[in-house]
């Protein structure tokens, strides 16, 4: 089955690393330098950060709707307006680590999920699509279970 992994819009995160780290921390969100290399995975281009980039740590709330599966949690994002968009394509950090995928109905409950290889993920988005009630899926990593990016079928 068809699908489309999409970064997150970078366009909301921009503006918050021209602020003062005093005014970041006001808002719960940390400026880091990157230390290590896979180990900071950007929610916008979908790849690990560089060694010495600085990124943003924010709580992000990846799944809105108004069920129990409510959610907000942990991100990075990095200075970059170049967001992942692709069809098929399982993106750099998401193939180099173990995943959580969850498939969502329409109204927002969970009604799929399961573990995969993230560099295997490809065969069970399609098992999950197969399902005719999985309007969505979302990627968790699952070691820290972390948001990592949505999943739509492609049109």
């Amino acid at each position: 089955m068809p699908f489309r992994i999409t970064g997150l819009d970078p366009l909301p995160f921009l503006p918050l690393f021209a602020r003062a780290d005093a005014e970041l921390a006001a808002r719960c969100i940390q400026r880091v330098r990157v230390a290590e290399k896979p180990g900071a995975p950007c929610r916008v281009t979908l790849d690990d950060a560089e060694i010495g980039e600085e990124i943003l740590l924010l709580s992000y709330k990846h799944q809105p709707a108004a069920t129990a599966y409510r959610q907000q949690g942990p991100i990075f994002v990095r200075r970059s307006a170049a967001r992942f968009d692709a069809d098929g394509t399982i993106p750099p950090a998401l193939a180099r680590r173990t995943l959580s995928l969850r498939g969502f109905d329409a109204e927002g409950a969970m009604i799929e999920a399961d573990l995969v290889d993230g560099i295997s993920a490809n065969e069970l988005i399609g098992q999950m699509f197969a399902v005719e009630n999985v309007a969505y899926i979302h990627a968790h990593y699952a070691r820290r279970g972390c948001f990592a990016a949505r999943i739509d079928r492609a049109l």
